[in-house]
């Protein structure tokens, strides 16, 4: 906090950009240097220049579709009708939130809390911030899990051709059903859970702490059934539900090209499922964005899945450039441009207070307007 009471954030100081960036370098040259050649791959460098440039431009054209549409369902779940946010706003602070959940911190983390600096600025309370973001990171994940099942049983079933190995399919479908089954529960929360703990305790201290702890699972409750209602009901919510399932869909597309750069054809369902196994590295907590994780997962499934390992790693290298580092760059530049959006607010007016109507003046207030 400010000194203003507002919420400063806490990124890009010097001494956390240097250790992120020495940690990533580590990791990348111990992924794609160091073990290839320790198990006779060579260097996943010295196949890059196989790949072929039309897949390379096609890869960056699903990265652009996947930042639009990431970008359109941001502004659908976390604006709309609760924040008027124009669509450079949006742009700055999901290409600037982007950049942040890559550089710091793993499971997005970093993104998040460069949202909510971005988003307290703006005017919104701190309570719909929570709700909004909450919704947003529902709707984004939930088909994460969906994707695991219904590609994890039509591979186990032949439906769709790839391998069908319990361990790539039924194991995962098995754990995204109880993830699933965690997030339904906790639409279940009651609003009224910090009145029904405070009628069982007696102290003022210890009903205030109780009120304070309950405050969190009931926004999160609410954000769970606000975000599952727009997936519900595609018409309350139906730009954020294409930017949801687009941004998924643009990225794997990207991985697809991957490997179609090389000459490999990976069946859908397979490269589906590889995608989102290996995604599950972006929860390792020492890893920055999963850097590293993510990499090793990715090619620890595609290579279970039977893709030669030859392939697979500049496959990913070529997935990782595009989809994970290329929007850096705009996004640092974005953060910038927010910064001065920020202080341009707070001299001009924050978005929260657009389309408010006007304060009635009273009739003493009128007569000294006119005198």
């Amino acid at each position: 906090m400010n000194g203003n009471g507002g919420y400063e954030l806490p990124l890009l100081t010097t001494r956390r950009v240097i250790e992120t960036l020495l940690v990533v370098i580590a990791l990348l040259i111990g992924i794609y240097f160091l073990f290839p050649r320790l198990v006779g791959l060579g260097s996943s460098l010295d196949r890059l220049g196989e790949a072929e440039a039309v897949w390379i431009a096609v890869a960056i054209g699903f990265e652009l579709t996947a930042v639009a549409t990431y970008i359109a369902m941001f502004k659908a779940v976390v604006g709309g009708d609760a924040l008027r946010l124009r669509w450079a706003e949006t742009y700055e602070i999901n290409l600037a939130g982007l950049a942040a959940t890559r550089i710091f911190s793993a499971a997005g983390a970093g993104g998040i809390a460069l949202t909510y600096w971005a988003l307290r600025k703006a005017g919104m309370q701190r309570h719909e911030v929570a709700r909004r973001m909450v919704a947003f990171l529902t709707l984004q994940y939930v088909f994460y899990p969906l994707a695991l099942i219904v590609f994890g049983v039509l591979l186990r079933t032949g439906v769709l051709p790839g391998k069908s190995s319990v361990e790539l399919t039924v194991i995962p479908a098995s754990v995204a059903g109880l993830i699933l089954v965690f997030g339904v529960l906790a639409t279940l929360i009651p609003p009224d859970l910090p009145q029904r703990l405070a009628a069982h305790v007696n102290r003022p201290k210890a009903r205030a702490l109780a009120d304070k702890v309950a405050r969190a699972p009931v926004t999160v409750g609410e954000g769970l059934r606000f975000g599952f209602g727009l997936l519900i009901h595609p018409g309350r919510g139906g730009l954020a539900v294409v930017g949801a399932a687009g941004y998924w869909a643009a990225n794997i597309g990207i991985l697809w090209a991957s490997f179609k750069a090389f000459g490999v054809h990976v069946p859908l369902a397979v490269v589906v499922q590889g995608f989102f196994l290996g995604m599950v590295g972006n929860l390792f907590p020492l890893a920055p964005a999963g850097v590293g994780a993510v990499d090793a997962g990715m090619i620890g499934a595609f290579v279970l899945f039977g893709i030669p390992e030859e392939t697979v790693f500049p496959a990913i290298l070529i997935y990782r450039l595009v989809a994970f580092w290329l929007p850096i760059p705009p996004g640092i530049v974005a953060f910038f441009q927010l910064r001065k959006r920020v202080a341009h607010w707070e001299e001009e007016g924050l978005p929260a207070d657009r389309d408010r109507p006007p304060r009635k003046l009273s009739t003493a207030a009128e007569t000294s307007e006119v005198a």
